[in-house]
Order: C-alpha cells, then sequence, then structure tokens
C-alpha cells in the first residue's frame, strides 16, 4: 500500500460536522494528508486546524450565497446569478472548487450530497467514495421508493463505499453496491487519551440512568419514559437525565401522562467534554434507539467505564455482547427495557466491574482512532489502486 499523502475531499454539506467526521479529520491531518471540507455555508463555529474549509455558496443567506458564487465565478457567470437558480449556481460554484483543488478522491459523508457528485461518478479523474451512516441508510431508502430507485442507480457508479458496521453494510447491499466491489466496514474510534483509566465503580442507592442524543423518533426516547414508568410502579428509586432533548413537547407529555415528574431530567445540548462528566456521574446508560450505526456516545459511554443497556438496533450487537460488554434488549419493548434496567440494580459491584473492564478492552482494541483512520487510509487507497 502506498505512502503518498493524499488531498481528500470530505464533503458533508456543511462546516458543522458530526463528533464522527471530526475525529476522522483530525487523524488524517496528522497523516500529512491534505483534507478539504465543503459545505453549504460559511460560518465555522469551531474549525479544525490544518483544514481548509470551501463554501459553495450558504443556503441560509442569499447575500452571502451570491458573495460566495461571485467570487467563484468572477463576472462571465454573473448573468446566470442573476436568474438564481441555487442548485445549478452551487454545482457550478462545485467544479471550480474541485478544479482548483484537484482532490485524489472525493469522501461523500450523506446520501444527500450525491446529487452533485453525479457529474464525477464513474470518473477516475476524482474517485468518490459513499459512507453509509445511520438514517440515511438503514431507514430513508426503504420508506422512500424514489429515494431507493435513485440510490439504485448511483450506487454502481461509485468507487467504493464505508459502512460504520456490518450491519450497515448488509443494510446498504440491498441497494446495490460499487462496479468495483469495494465497502469496508470501518468503526468510529476514540481518542484514548481523552479517556482516563477506570476508577473503581460507586454502585449507589439510587439509579442513576442518562441517555444523549438530539430528540428524534429513532432515538425511542418515548419507549425510554415507559420503561421508566414501569420501574416507578415497582418501587424503584431512579433518575433519568436526557441530554438534548430540552423542552420536546412528546416528552414532557410522557412524563407528565407518567406522572415522572421528579424522576426525569431533560437538558439541552453540551459540549462534548460536558457531555462526558454527566455520564460519568450515571449509573448506568441507556439507549433505547430503533435505528443507529453503531452508537458513537455508546461507545464514549464504555470508554468511561459506564454500564451500558442498548436495544438491538443497527450495528450495537456488533459492539456489545449481551452479558459481556453490557446488555442488549429488543427494540419496541419498553417492558423488556424495564426488566434488564430492573435486573442492573441486583447486581452487586464485584459483578459489575469485569463488565465495565471487559467493555472497555473492547472499545480500546477495535474502536480507537488509530485503527479508524488506517482503515480509511488504505479505503482510499484501494479506489486509487
Amino acid at each position: 500500500m502506498s505512502d503518498k499523502k493524499l488531498k481528500i475531499v470530505i464533503f458533508d454539506g456543511s462546516f458543522v460536522m458530526t463528533t464522527f467526521i471530526r475525529r476522522l479529520i483530525k487523524g488524517l491531518v496528522s497523516q500529512g494528508h491534505q483534507i478539504y471540507i465543503l459545505g453549504f455555508n460559511l460560518y465555522n463555529p469551531r474549525p479544525i486546524k490544518d483544514v481548509y474549509y470551501c463554501s459553495l455558496g450558504s443556503n441560509q443567506d442569499k447575500f452571502e450565497f451570491l458573495s460566495t458564487s461571485i467570487g467563484l465565478q468572477r463576472l462571465g457567470a454573473f448573468k446566470n446569478l442573476l436568474k438564481f437558480d441555487r442548485k445549478k449556481i452551487q454545482r457550478k460554484n462545485l467544479k471550480k472548487v474541485l478544479q482548483k483543488i484537484q482532490p485524489d478522491v472525493i469522501h461523500a459523508q450523506w446520501n444527500s450530497v450525491l446529487p452533485w457528485l453525479e457529474p464525477y461518478l464513474n470518473s477516475k479523474k476524482y474517485p468518490v467514495i459513499l459512507s453509509q451512516r445511520g438514517y440515511h441508510t438503514n431507514v430513508r431508502p426503504f420508506v422512500d421508493q424514489q429515494n431507493f430507485n435513485y440510490l439504485q442507480q448511483i450506487y454502481p457508479k461509485l468507487s467504493g463505499l464505508h459502512s460504520v458496521s456490518a450491519a450497515i453494510s448488509h443494510q446498504g447491499k440491498k441497494i446495490g453496491k460499487p462496479s468495483t466491489g469495494i465497502d469496508q466496514v470501518i468503526h468510529t474510534g476514540l481518542d484514548f487519551e481523552k479517556f482516563p483509566e477506570l476508577k473503581v465503580y460507586p454502585k449507589k442507592e439510587s439509579l442513576h440512568m442518562i441517555s444523549v442524543g438530539r430528540a428524534h423518533w429513532k432515538k425511542a426516547y418515548n419507549d425510554a419514559l415507559k420503561a421508566c414508568a414501569i420501574l416507578k410502579r415497582k418501587g424503584i428509586d431512579f433518575n433519568y437525565t436526557i441530554i438534548g432533548a430540552v423542552q420536546e413537547e412528546e416528552l414532557l407529555y410522557l412524563i407528565q401522562t407518567f406522572d415522572l415528574q421528579g424522576h426525569v431530567n431533560l437538558i439541552g445540548k453540551l459540549f462534548s467534554d460536558e457531555v462526558y462528566a454527566q455520564i460519568q456521574k450515571a449509573s448506568l446508560f441507556v439507549l433505547p434507539s430503533l435505528e443507529e450505526g453503531i452508537a458513537n456516545v455508546a461507545v464514549e459511554a464504555m470508554a468511561l467505564g459506564v454500564p451500558v443497556i442498548s436495544t438491538n438496533c443497527g450495528g450495537m450487537e456488533e459492539l456489545i455482547t449481551h452479558g459481556k460488554e453490557g446488555w442488549i434488549v429488543p427494540t419496541r419493548d419498553p417492558l423488556a427495557l424495564a426488566k434488564q434496567i430492573e435486573a442492573f440494580t441486583k447486581l452487586y459491584e464485584k459483578e459489575i466491574e469485569p463488565i465495565r473492564q471487559a467493555a472497555r478492552l473492547k472499545v480500546k482494541i477495535y474502536f480507537n482512532e488509530s485503527q479508524m483512520v488506517a482503515g480509511m487510509e488504505k479505503l482510499y487507497q484501494t479506489v486509487l489502486l
């Protein structure tokens, strides 16, 4: 495999990226690759050092969009700008940016950016890799026939696929595969220098559960609250914090309906170090989701030494072997979730400790930053052969 340093375009559609993408970018930069981020915005609240950000024209601000486009296309294309066909102009902007960068490879992070990349598919000039992640692969193509039909036409033209789990790779094969046959499973990776060695687990008299993530239907917090109602009826002393779901109307209604005031706390988004601090205070991390690739936040909780109960959604069984690194329950089953939480409360510290240690060891071996970056480098080099 070549050690050539690459020019890599990461096309996310925004400069405000997920944790996975930020970790990947930082790792690639540390290996000497030149990274260019393409987005439909100008404002960048958290730029990464030594990364180049290229706006294709803001989707939020018409004046900024025109200013960016004039800068890219110069006065010769000004007539097209006056017609204000946003997508047509963005495609022209993309062409100009790519001509300037001359990337070795383009890495599309979401299915939704593929329409802009159609002219470059099946081209040796700019090989295009697509990441298969979460809702965009697991759900949308299978509830939106038009989206499925579109992706069926696109997949054979891709140079390769990156799948965040074996489960999502399997799901993606129902849509199609690149003509190259390249589909590499590469898990998310943590920088373990930011995760201290485990301290002794202090089991508390009152159970403190935590979940993290926006209040989207696929997170199934409604099932978690139904499980909480069961726990309350059984007289179990607990409190449950959901980070990222503050003022969510449906959850507030369920809290009221199940009389869970004083037991459930909904708070807003926090920075990652604040999230880690909150997780470390918890007795148990709960992932009640209906759909995930492999949930980054569950990997982080395991690295922090907090026991995890997860549904068997997506690739979570690749992360957790039931009873060994945590516990797995069926999706859409609040009773099963409540029973597993109750069973956890009956465990002694000496029974919890080996599970915490096994969880930490698994993510340290299979979900570390170096394996993620090395895997992506290998994938990029493979499509260039």
